[in-house]
């Protein structure tokens, strides 16, 4: 079994609890109109590692004594497209006793998929939106298998963190905010709401690639918005 892998970070600070080994895999269904990874997107491109999960656990023990505290995440992409490798990379951490956490936006609702979600510690969520309409109009794609994941989250008391990205004349709304917030409420699996200012990085990739960044006069979150949107998850007891 060999994992197609976009890019391996030793020192990640903000995919998960403490200091983490990130895997970013190679392959995405979505097409998120602020995707900073637009290169990982193809499954069938090439990434900078082609390894096994027993040589990938290799690669992480070398970073065993800066990660003790914290443990790998495995992103992408999106790394349930890899979901047999990814479940069998986790299950070799658990047996050193390294803490995983898988980053999905949940779009890949399989029997494999499932196993994965399971042999995780960890899940961080991606939500997009909680609209129907305007998330398919983000990410090219319906959000029911995201909310399906959540709830098999749910019906198995896995830990989940959510992510939730807010973009300006997007999801930057104090309605959508709350209805995300209220839909959240009654989850007993998440654990921590996470809400990610949009940024720009990334950008000048689409260029190079001779793609369009469809939101190339949207401007970054500004601290006022995001502090609001925090106010909005923290009445729902999320934050």
């Amino acid at each position: 079994m060999i994992g197609n892998i976009h890019s391996l970070e030793s020192f990640g600070t903000v995919d998960g609890p403490g200091i983490r080994f990130v895997v970013f895999m190679q392959g995405c269904p979505l097409r998120c109109l602020y995707c900073h990874n637009p290169d990982s997107w193809d499954r069938n491109r090439a990434g900078q590692y082609q390894l096994t999960p027993e040589e990938l656990l290799a690669e992480v023990m070398r970073y065993r004594n800066f990660i003790a505290k914290g443990g790998v995440t495995v992103t992408g992409g999106e790394p349930l497209m890899q979901a047999d490798f990814v479940r069998e990379f986790f299950l070799l951490c658990r047996e050193q006793g390294i803490h995983t956490a898988l980053d999905t936006s949940g779009a890949i609702f399989t029997p494999a998929a499932r196993d994965t979600l399971e042999a995780a510690d960890l899940v961080l969520l991606d939500i997009k939106s909680v609209d129907p309409v305007q998330h398919k109009e983000l990410t090219g794609a319906k959000v029911n298998n995201t909310l399906r994941c959540l709830d098999y989250l749910e019906e198995k008391q896995i830990p989940a963190w959510i992510r939730h990205v807010v973009v300006p004349g997007w999801t930057d709304d104090d309605v959508l905010l709350q209805r995300l917030a209220e839909f959240l409420k009654p989850y007993r699996c998440i654990e921590k709401v996470e809400l990610l200012p949009y940024h720009r990085m990334g950008a000048h990739k689409y260029g190079q690639m001779g793609l369009k960044y469809r939101l190339e006069e949207t401007p970054e979150l500004s601290a006022d918005r995001l502090e609001r949107a925090r106010e909005i998850f923290a009445e729902s007891g999320l934050i």
